[in-house]
């Protein structure tokens, strides 16, 4: 049985950036080439957030925002090769890089409801198909340590106004799947933070995580309390519409809690299953929010005395990406939502928290680990020795998830109080 983690929630605030001695890889390389554009549906063109874009046969990848924007950058020695388009519900979509960066491109998606009725769906006990995907785990993840390179942003709006935006590269160390999640570890490489110089803006909570959702977001490898096996017996289970991810059918199974446990509160949603391999690609799911005194034990870690607490919503999207036969972490998001006030002020404010990583490269670790004194500890923020904003260059050859139209005009606006 893998370790209990008490970290279940994946966010920090207050957070700010700082930088480590240890060399990311790949992507630090300048001889790159770009390609960046927007990704839409075929015959409705809306914008699709969430697409895994990546270079095929490797884990240098990126996401769309939630405008439907990405940018790539891609090692020269890879740019005679394909980009793969992948997105639940739509078909993989290929298209060749031609040996040059391609600028300000539509990328069309067709939906995959034509192949889906080409394919006979297999059916089954939802619970069974479950249980025995976990047990499958280790035959279905990856065996062996690998170091990976990601990119992690933060942003907490106060109401509809951004007041810190956060960002940051960084190296991830995954043991085997087989192993426990203790051993994996997240170290800062670079980044940067923007935060309102209001004094009204000033958020004085914390809740645990940070950038180690890398790590504690990864609920295929810390499992509890939904995806280990003792805690199977928590949820119902409802066989849904079956869904296409990577061209390969899945089983989509509903669940919602059937019992409470007096340690955490349990979560539903819906977890995508390979129908032939049985491997969980993505899961969605929400905290339960029925005793919000529980939400608040379980991912509050600080606060002032006189100021109350109200969580309203905690959810996660998480998806994995095969490589040779083999999954691992891909994406994450967790969005969580709450109000504070003041005892004895009349009006409560609401907060957003959005929290996002996403794998941009990966290598075998061999002997090569990352020391454990340098993980991002679960007691720590990020120092505030790096807040600028003003280097169009700042992330050089890294990939990141592009910022939406919203979060760059958030960002003009915050550097000019810092003018005036």
């Amino acid at each position: 049985m893998k370790a209990k983690s008490s970290s279940l929630i994946p966010i920090l605030l207050l957070v700010s950036i700082f930088m480590l001695p240890f060399h990311m890889f790949g992507q630090s390389d300048p001889q790159v080439i770009t390609v960046n554009g927007i990704v839409k549906d075929q015959k409705s063109k809306k914008k699709l957030e969430y697409v895994n874009v990546s270079v095929q046969g490797t884990d240098i990848g990126t996401v769309t925002n939630s405008d439907g924007e990405f940018s790539l950058k891609i090692p020269v020695e890879n740019k005679s090769q394909n980009l793969v388009f992948s997105h639940i519900g739509y078909k993989n979509h290929l298209y060749p890089l031609n040996n040059s960066g391609i600028s300000n491109e539509t990328f069309l998606l067709s939906s995959d409801s034509q192949l889906l009725d080409e394919i006979v769906i297999r059916s089954g006990d939802p619970a069974v198909i479950v249980g025995e995907a976990v047990k499958k785990i280790d035959q279905n993840y990856s065996n062996t340590a690998t170091i990976l390179s990601g990119f992690y942003r933060e942003t907490v709006q106060k109401g509809k106004r951004y007041i810190d935006i956060s960002e940051a590269v960084m190296n991830i160390y995954k043991t085997s799947y087989a192993q426990e999640v203790d051993r994996d570890g997240v170290q800062i490489y670079k980044g940067r933070r923007l935060l309102s110089p209001k004094p009204s803006d000033t958020l004085s909570v914390k809740l645990q995580g940070g950038p180690n959702l890398a790590v504690y977001g990864d609920i295929v490898k810390n499992p509890y309390p939904l995806l280990e096996k003792e805690a199977l017996g928590f949820y119902r289970y409802k066989m849904e519409d079956p869904v296409m991810i990577n061209d390969r059918p899945h089983y989509t199974i509903g669940f919602v809690p059937q019992v409470t446990i007096p340690e955490m509160p349990l979560f539903s949603g819906e977890i995508y299953i390979d129908q032939q391999t049985l491997t969980i690609s993505r899961v969605e799911y929400s905290m339960d929010m029925n005793n919000k005194e529980k939400v608040s034990r379980v991912i509050l870690k600080k606060k002032p005395s006189k100021l109350r607490f109200k969580p309203n919503e905690v959810s996660f999207i998480v998806t994995y990406n095969s490589q040779d036969g083999r999954s691992r972490i891909n994406y994450i998001r967790n969005q969580i939502k709450f109000n504070c006030d003041w005892k004895r002020r009349l009006f409560a404010t609401s907060y957003t928290v959005i929290s996002e990583m996403v794998v941009t490269d990966s290598k075998p670790a061999g002997s090569e680990k990352i020391p454990s004194k340098e993980f991002f500890k679960q007691d720590q923020t990020l120092s505030d020795k790096i807040s600028n904003f003003s280097d169009n260059n700042f992330w050089q050859a890294y990939n990141i998830i592009e910022p939406t139209e919203s979060l760059e005009s958030a960002v003009v606006k915050l550097k000019k109080q810092y003018k005036d």
